[in-house]
């Protein structure tokens, strides 16, 4: 009779030993190899117990046997823009330049702050270790922890001279419109010419953002006209939907416009977003490097990282079986009118 954990173990290698013998011998028939997909396997690499960076992330226990042979067949690379229905777009750094008036804003803000109590300087280090990517009021209350600062939480309504977490945050955002107004935002040439070959392809589109200020920055770039569905911070406070890095905000862009998470592309400059995308199990996780790191990126879950996205208007393809293309663009839906009512 077994005793102890030692002789437990002991007694399973000794019957291990007697099993592979016994194949051998041809007793006991061997089983033929079964190749195994490591990607549909995020909890193992192949030397230890650790998650590999790069690893399917979607839970076997939400997928039909069918999935799994087809996600083991197909490439987590740029070749699925040319399969998947629609992309969901970060803003500020993917679509426009405003992640650098976002970034002007909040160093007049922690600098002069910290500059007043006696704290380390901000840098830029701070703003994509702790800030970018993230709701406001979530950003100032991180980079605050960062120093060892703890305020009250305060209400929307604080103004931009109360020392609270909102405050600070309103005083922020007040920084960051008179920047805009002033001088205004051109997007980027080559996120413009990806944004429009895949609307003529038919494929759907959506803008997934932190900002609250989504919507004035998509009329400033002259966008606004592109996007039905727009899920911004102003929506998600409005519905109390979780921001980034948690996948809520992207998994409702996609629910939006009827689609599955498997269905979408995430598009992202910074790594909040794109652990979002990865945490949502999307079809596909694409992160722009505008300063973040390509790297850094790719730790965070991206499968595919390139300098700018006219990198990549050709792996969307020339067209499309399951869509068509549809050359009026409707009028904006209920889904955005929520985020134009709270600039």
């Amino acid at each position: 009779m077994l005793s102890g954990a030692a002789d437990i173990d002991d007694g399973l290698d000794g019957l291990a030993v007697a099993v592979a013998r016994a194949v051998r011998r041809r007793i006991v028939p061997a089983v033929p190899a079964v190749p195994v997909d490591l990607r549909l396997v995020p909890h193992l690499s192949r030397a230890s117990g650790r998650r590999r960076s790069g690893a399917l992330r979607t839970p076997l226990t939400d997928t039909s046997s069918k999935d799994l042979c087809m996600a083991s067949t197909l490439p987590r690379d740029a070749s699925r823009l040319g399969e998947l229905d629609a992309l969901l777009f970060d803003l500020d750094g993917v679509l426009t330049p405003t992640a650098e008036v976002h970034m002007r804003a909040w160093s007049r803000l922690f600098n002069d702050y910290f500059d007043a109590h006696g704290l380390a300087p901000y840098t830029d280090a701070d703003y994509f270790e702790h800030v970018d990517g993230r709701p406001r009021y979530d950003g100032v209350r991180a980079m605050l922890a960062a120093r060892g600062v703890v305020l009250p939480e305060g209400a929307d309504d604080d103004s931009a001279d109360t020392e609270t977490v909102r405050g600070l945050g309103n005083r922020k955002n007040a920084v960051f419109a008179a920047e805009l107004d002033e001088n205004g935002v051109e997007p980027y040439p080559g996120s413009v010419e990806f944004l429009d070959r895949a609307i003529a392809l038919g494929v759907k589109v959506a803008v997934v953002s932190s900002s609250r200020n989504a919507v004035p920055v998509l009329v400033a770039a002259g966008l606004r006209d592109r996007f039905d569905v727009i899920v911004d911070g102003a929506v998600a406070a409005a519905e109390g939907i979780v921001g980034k890095p948690a996948p809520d905000t992207y998994l409702e862009g996609a629910r939006r416009l009827g689609l599955t998470a498997a269905d979408c592309v995430v598009v992202e400059d910074a790594t909040s977003g794109v652990e979002a995308g990865r945490a949502g199990s999307f079809g596909l996780v694409l992160g722009v490097d505008r300063g973040t790191g390509r790297d850094a990126l790719l730790r965070s879950g991206a499968d595919v990282v390139v300098d700018d996205l006219r990198e990549v208007v050709a792996a969307l393809g020339s067209a499309r079986a399951s869509s068509t293309p549809d050359p009026a663009r409707t009028t904006p839906t209920s889904s955005t009118e929520t985020a134009e009512a709270q600039p």
